[in-house]
């Protein structure tokens, strides 16, 4: 077999508890040539890693299909089948429940207030039938299909349950006389039998009426795509669909409408609403050369913008595909409920066994009945189903309420993760500051017009090959003053100090003081006191130096962002210690850190020495966060336990980062974590909730109370328990939805 490996995201189909997706991810993890298989019981999905060569998606709907549920293996449309497929499943399942209620209240009614009617026994059988092997033959069929693989799950329960108390009271239907020989009544339990089946019908209705509603963010990002726009062409303006839009197409969006396709706009002005992408509520105005995006609506005026991103490049098409990725991964505790599930059912059915040995033990004169009723009890109320919505219906709706407020989370556990974070590490420029520094002074160390120009020209060449946003500032401010790159060559970025290019055969340095250093060239004392006065002002000193002397120093200022300060104070509210880690010099750092509230920091690191860092705070037991938005952060980002890019950042930030805010500010951190603390606190309140309802419910199904007060869980009860404990951990779910973030 070679390496050649890839990923293929599924819908799956017949799904309708946690041990079933245990079941879908063992047939298909046991096919050759696939390397890992993981089922998202909430968003019926699975992702498979496999090896073309040796197996084929379709191969593995053969194999799925076998064990009694199917895969979506078509890629394009896939989503829009499942929801198809779901939405006709929802509705064949409403019809069969309705049938099955109206069938079923004469059973109650006579089985509760007619016990003496003559032939009711008849009657009740006749009108329980078609519950159980018509409209439910669905659990037996399935419940069937996974014995043949040696498995179990809510469906074997339910077939177990049902069918057992049916026989049973077929027998004492057609032979009474077995029991009235032995001086016992001949009970039958078909009102218990047909009501457990509407209970878990309806209960699964809910469950997937619950469940829909925990993907509605991502519906709300899809209903923000127009079908339509406006096309500017030579003989005028025109309407087509956005899917026939192409890049560098010039397109027109009037006052109210909705922007279609990424791109920068180079005539007219307007406020934009980003809020729901960014999650910022102040519009945003816009003006030739700024970029809009697809999704946000144009508040006032009109403008005309060439298109850049479209179809699926567009920034609101790549949020939906992460959040969509998201909402499929899974989260480490979650691994470990799966686990609890695929042992859960065969144990339940053991205990049912021993309840109904016990029972036929120690039961005295009605043992067998009652044994028999325990066991059938047991059975319904032991559903696994809140057990496998506890988690992922908790991470789809914290994935979700993240989306909506710009905090792109990249997969579930770094959602899970968060809340444990106690220390962040803060990078300076483009997070706590604005990211857009400004040349505020360059002083020459040579005036000489001539030689002025030509040193402007090969500063200007060797920022210009430059990636630090310092940089693009130096070329800013130079352009502006109509200077062109001069040719050099053999240009070297020097990681963390600067750059170096060779003019005419003399090498040329542009960066900071370390680059003095190793060069051994010396500052004149007036430089130096220039220098300190800037530094003082929290200003970045470039040197622009040859081989002998400083030709020039460029100061840049970065103002510190509106938000930073509060966002540090947040954080330090939460308990959560601060650092501030730059490759800037010591009085900007102190500076700047001042500014924004922040004790501990150093400054003059280079990329590896942020790693470090990270590693040196995570040696000292600390679970920390690394924000960053450059390049140079990358590599702590990979190191920290949580990641966090700002997103106008670098795309290697934000690809290696777990978790991206859309807005860059930095307010958004301590938003994020507390995403985290309210997301984990939900998952524990339902797996709480899901673990004490089977813990105090199975022993008195058994019949645990009995000896001491009589009571016997009646298996209807039970049934109408176990729909209600999934419907409330999806409903519990669904409050986070409406948390407050700040």
């Amino acid at each position: 077999m070679n390496n050649n490996i890839e990923t293929i995201s599924m819908p799956v189909l017949g799904m309708t508890c946690a041990a079933c997706a245990v079941s879908v991810e063992s047939i298909i993890g046991a096919q050759p040539g696939v390397d890992k298989a993981e089922v998202n019981y909430a968003t019926q999905s699975v992702k498979v890693i496999y090896h073309p060569e040796a197996v084929q998606p379709g191969a593995l709907q053969k194999a799925v299909q076998s064990g009694g549920y199917d895969l979506i293996v078509e890629q394009e449309g896939a989503k829009e089948l499942q929801e198809e497929a779901q939405k006709n499943n929802y509705e064949a399942l409403k019809k069969r429940m309705i049938y099955s209620s109206i069938l079923a209240i004469p059973v109650v009614i006579i089985g509760m207030f007619f016990m003496d009617l003559p032939n009711g026994n008849y009657y009740m059988m006749a009108l329980t039938t078609p519950i159980l092997f018509l409209f439910g033959k669905s659990f037996f069929i399935n419940a069937w299909k996974q014995a043949k693989f040696g498995k179990a799950n809510m469906d074997t329960l339910v077939a177990l349950s049902t069918g057992i108390a049916y026989l049973f009271s077929v027998f004492n239907t057609f032979n009474p006389e077995f029991w009235h020989n032995r001086g016992l009544h001949p009970h039958v339990y078909f009102e218990a039998a047909a009501v457990v089946i509407v209970f878990i019908m309806l209960g699964k209705l809910l469950e997937e009426k619950a469940k829909s509603n925990t993907s509605s963010a991502i519906k709300k990002l899809m209903g923000l795509q127009p079908k339509t726009v406006i096309l500017i062409t030579e003989h005028g303006e025109k309407e087509i669909a956005v899917a026939d839009v192409n890049p560098n197409d010039q397109l027109l969006v009037r006052s109210g409408e909705k922007i279609p396709v990424d791109g920068e706009v180079y005539e007219g002005s307007s406020f934009v609403d980003e809020s729901m992408i960014t999650g910022e509520p102040v519009a945003v105005p816009k003006q030739a050369g700024d970029k809009v995006f697809a999704g946000t609506i144009n508040q006032k005026g009109s403008f005309k913008f060439k298109a850049e991103k479209v179809g699926g490049e567009t920034m609101l098409a790549q949020i939906i595909k992460l959040v969509q990725d998201a909402q499929g991964s899974k989260a480490p505790v979650q691994k470990l409920v799966d686990k609890i599930a695929s042992i859960f059912v065969p144990i339940v059915i053991l205990i049912a066994i021993i309840s109904l040995g016990a029972w036929l033990l120690f039961g005295g004169e009605h043992a067998f009945t009652q044994g028999l009723l325990a066991m059938v009890t047991v059975l319904v109320i032991a559903c696994p189903c809140a057990l496998g919505l506890a988690t992922p219906t908790a991470i789809m709706v914290g994935i979700g309420k993240g989306a909506e407020n710009g905090i792109l989370i990249k997969d579930a556990e770094a959602l899970e993760l968060g809340y444990k974070v106690n220390a962040v590490i803060l990078d300076k420029t483009g997070t706590i500051t604005e990211g857009k520094p400004e040349v505020t002074h360059v002083e020459w160390a040579i005036e000489l017009p001539k030689y002025k120009l030509q040193l402007q020209e090969i500063l200007i060449a060797l920022e210009q090959a430059s990636e630090h946003p310092l940089a693009e500032a130096i070329v800013r401010n130079l352009k502006k003053e109509g200077v062109k790159g001069a040719a050099v060559n053999g240009f070297e970025s020097l990681t963390g100090k600067g750059v170096m290019a060779v003019f005419e055969g003399e090498k040329y340095w542009a960066g900071s003081h370390k680059i003095l250093t190793e060069l051994n060239v010396q500052v004149s004392e007036a430089l130096q006191n220039r220098v300190n006065e800037l530094q003082q002002l929290a200003q970045t000193v470039i040197y622009f130096t040859n081989a002998t002397q400083v030709l020039a120093i460029v100061s840049i200022a970065d103002q510190i962002k509106a938000g930073s300060a509060k966002a540090v104070a947040a954080l330090k509210n939460a308990g959560i210690e601060v650092y501030m880690l730059t490759g800037d010099n010591q009085q900007t750092a102190a500076s700047v850190a001042r500014q924004a509230g922040i004790a501990h920091f150093q400054a003059e690191v280079l990329p590896s020495d942020k790693s470090d860092f990270v590693k040196q705070l995570q040696a000292q037991g600390k679970v920390v966060a690394m924000i960053g938005d450059g390049i140079n952060d990358s590599q702590a980002l990979a190191q920290a336990d949580v990641s966090i890019a700002m997103g106008k950042g670098s795309d290697i930030a934000i690809d290696v980062a777990k978790i991206t805010l859309v807005s860059s500010d930095l307010q958004q951190v301590p938003k994020a974590l507390r995403l985290s603390k309210l997301t984990v606190k939900t998952i524990r309140q339902n797996l709480f909730w899901a673990f004490i309802y089977n813990m105090i419910g199975i022993p008195i199904a058994a019949g645990l109370l009995y000896p001491f007060n009589g009571f016997l869980l009646n298996p209807m009860i039970a049934g109408a328990a176990m729909a209600l404990s999934s419907v409330s951990v999806v409903s519990n779910s669904l409050r986070l939805k409406f948390a407050k973030l700040i």
